[in-house]
């Protein structure tokens, strides 16, 4: 052989003996088969068989048998992020002329898709109450194909009672997604539960780090896996074993990050929720938030991600009250070490169930700093909302004496 090929076809290591505690990186798009009529029956493998590196490696196979391992499922796809998951999954089961019900609280961009996409591609897009079974018993039909819940909800924090949602929806023979993202398998598993998709973004907590993006999209029943495996071969939707082997790196510390953040949280969120300036605390682990008997019932644990509702007079200097913080970061996304605020809008993205409250709301997601140090910046974050606060009841007071 001579030298050029000798640069390119390199002699093979002898693997045997060789166990790591490491997660070995398998990167790859061909794969090479042993015969011509090996390769011709590719299409013949089983779903864990490997044919083209964008539809998995051993890395990317090690990641999807954790997570259905975790979720008692029977098979797992990965899935360039969190939205995407949930978007393959509508449409592998939907057609036109089919309707599909939507929780109201959805993830946002989950909802552009709904009214944006489905809809152009003739699907009937409706929008239920999550705190209502009956809602989603009223207005199922029989051209309902799937109903899709996120428990918690999104920003608002409203726990599903999924239990009942999904005996409602099979019954009438649709089936039922769920964003689990906010608990992840460790505090609550929907398959258990009759959910028939699981949707999470793994960029959360399985990751961990704020890193990198991927999302996993796991099945309680064995028919629905030829259809998305089909789906997502022919959208050429595929994750990088190197990002898949950060998510499993991710892994192994995540109880350990969640339980420590989560109790973290919940205690900032308790003490948040005795300040003259926070109208309600928005944490399912929380006596009056939404759907905190289901989630006793139901979760085994609770997540660093919850929500604030200011007082009227505190909501609209909120977002220059955020300004010199030095522990808690602005960004979008949760999940991670670093803790985080994000100002979110309520107003105008619900029609089922009408936001009543502030037009902004706060969203904490809980990290892995000192709790002292962040105890220091909500306390200076509450001194802020309380000084403008007291500049507007002032200055009504002042008005009124006016008048008088």
């Amino acid at each position: 052989m001579q030298d050029t090929s000798r640069c390119i076809l390199h002699p093979q290591p002898e693997t045997d003996g060789f166990r790591t505690l490491a997660v070995p990186v398998y990167r790859a798009s061909t794969i090479v088969f042993p015969d011509a009529a090996t390769f011709a029956a590719r299409g013949d493998l089983a779903p864990d068989g490997y044919t083209y590196g964008l539809h998995g490696t051993p890395t990317t196979r090690m990641l999807e048998r954790s997570l259905s391992d975790l979720h008692s499922g029977v098979w797992t796809f990965l899935t360039p992020s969190g939205q995407a998951a949930v978007v393959l999954a509508m449409l592998a089961v939907l057609s036109a002329g089919d309707t599909v019900l939507i929780a109201d609280t959805v993830y946002p961009p989950v909802r552009q898709f709904a009214d944006l996409d489905l809809v152009r591609m003739g699907v009937t897009v409706r929008y239920f109450d999550p705190l209502s079974p009956e809602d989603v018993a009223r207005q199922i039909d029989t051209r309902t194909r799937l109903v899709w819940c996120e428990s918690p909800g999104s920003n608002t924090m409203e726990v599903m009672d999924l239990p009942t949602i999904t005996a409602i929806a099979h019954q009438h023979g649709a089936l039922v997604g769920c964003d689990n993202t906010w608990a992840t398998a460790l505090h609550f598993k929907p398959l258990r539960h009759g959910v028939d998709f699981v949707a999470e973004a793994l960029t959360k907590f399985h990751g961990g780090h704020a890193d990198l993006l991927m999302g996993a999209l796991t099945l309680r029943d064995e028919a629905l896996i030829l259809p998305l495996r089909n789906l997502i071969g022919r959208l050429g939707s595929g994750v990088s074993p190197d990002d898949a082997a950060l998510v499993l790196r991710g892994m192994e510390t995540m109880p350990l990050r969640l339980a420590h953040a989560s109790a973290v949280a919940l205690r900032l969120a308790t003490r948040l929720a005795g300040h003259p300036v926070v109208h309600r605390v928005l944490h399912p682990a929380l006596p009056g938030s939404p759907g905190h008997d289901v989630w006793l019932r139901d979760f085994t644990g609770s997540s660093p991600l919850f929500s604030v509702e200011f007082t009227p007079e505190a909501t609209p200097h909120l977002d220059a009250a955020l300004d010199g913080l030095q522990t808690f970061a602005i960004g979008a996304s949760w999940g991670g070490t670093r803790s985080l605020l994000a100002p979110q809008p309520i107003t105008g993205t619900r029609t089922a169930r009408p936001w009543l409250g502030a037009a902004q709301i706060l969203r904490f997601s809980i990290g892995l700093e000192a709790e002292d140090d962040l105890t220091r910046d909500i306390d200076l974050l509450l001194d802020k909302l309380t000084a403008a606060s007291a500049d507007v009841r002032g200055a009504k007071h002042h008005r009124s004496a006016q008048l008088t």
